[in-house]
């Protein structure tokens, strides 16, 4: 019998090990030395906290579950009905078919037929590697339909916190500015944040409540924006280029398992903000045809 998220690909490179799921083509695992870097979540059980998902055709919440692109009108579930939301799109709960495995690497696809959440027709692939301190993943999407489609990414990784979560870890993201939020999580608008308690240009996270959306990220000269977890005698990071343009940055504060609370930081690249099929903020509009590619990861080994 198959686990609820499927088959398990196990991919191993040296002392890291990662298990990337058919359902959602989802982290479920990443370890070094048989230690875990991120919060995983059993075989045994799904994806509960958006724990390692990717999130298309749409990051993050969608308003009301409606949107319009050109004529046509697309409708989602509300699957968070408390705050009349469509998030993350729907991806993580499809099967995704393997379509190549070697010992360290795997690529995944899965093809979004049209539907009244998504009147559209995608093609996505990821390709999960494990290589010198950490992972990467590279994902594509190609409009294999016959008009423009709306489309955004995001990921899902939570980093994990110490014995007593992530109070004692500190951050360091570099980024200029963060969205308001209303109480629906929908941006409003915008500010810088140096000099604010949501500067996360090295600061511990003890005190700090986040589940909030940067943007103005600062990429170095390898093309990436990097956001780095320390803990006493550990670190790690998530990196991303300058595709995912925005990094959602949440302490589970809000978990409804009150044990689940602060055990680790989420840091979600996204290519576009919450909303984005609403507001069309970022939003890449691909032809018929067209391919589009970037690339993240989780960095183990941390310089």
């Amino acid at each position: 019998m198959l686990p609820p998220s499927g088959e398990q690909v196990v991919l191993v490179h040296d002392d890291l090990d990662a298990v990337i799921t058919e359902i959602g083509a989802t982290l479920r695992s990443l370890r070094v030395d048989s230690k875990p870097v991120i919060w995983e979540f059993p075989e045994g059980e799904i994806a509960s906290c958006d724990r390692g998902q990717v999130l298309a055709p749409w990051p993050n919440r969608l308003e009301d579950g409606s949107y319009r692109f050109g004529d046509i009108v697309g409708r989602a579930a509300l699957n968070e009905p408390e705050r009349s939301t469509a998030i993350h799109g729907f991806v993580r709960w499809m099967p995704w078919s393997l379509e190549e495995r070697s010992a360290d690497r795997a690529v995944l696809s899965c093809v979004i037929h049209p539907q009244p959440a998504y009147p559209f027709q995608v093609r996505l692939d990821l390709d999960y590697t494990l290589g010198g301190g950490g992972l990467e993943v590279t994902c594509g999407a190609t409009n294999t339909g016959s008009g423009l489609a709306p489309f955004g990414i995001g990921f899902h990784p939570y980093l994990l916190g110490g014995p007593d979560g992530i109070d004692e870890a500190e951050i360091s993201l570099l980024a200029q500015r963060r969205l308001l939020m209303d109480e629906r999580g929908l941006p409003v608008g915008e500010e810088p944040v140096s000099g604010t308690a949501f500067d996360l240009g090295g600061r511990t996270l003890g005190g700090l409540e986040l589940d909030d959306c940067y943007t103005a990220l600062a990429v170095g000269v390898d093309g990436r924006w990097h956001a780095r977890l320390d803990l006493p005698g550990r670190c790690s990071e998530v990196w991303a280029d300058a595709a995912f343009a925005y990094a959602m940055c949440y302490t589970g504060d809000s978990l409804g398992e009150p044990a689940y609370r602060r055990r680790a930081m989420a840091i979600e690249p996204m290519t576009c903000p919450p909303n984005a099929f609403r507001t069309g903020t970022n939003l890449i509009e691909l032809r018929p045809g067209e391919q589009w590619q970037a690339s993240w990861g989780i960095a183990t080994a941390v310089g």
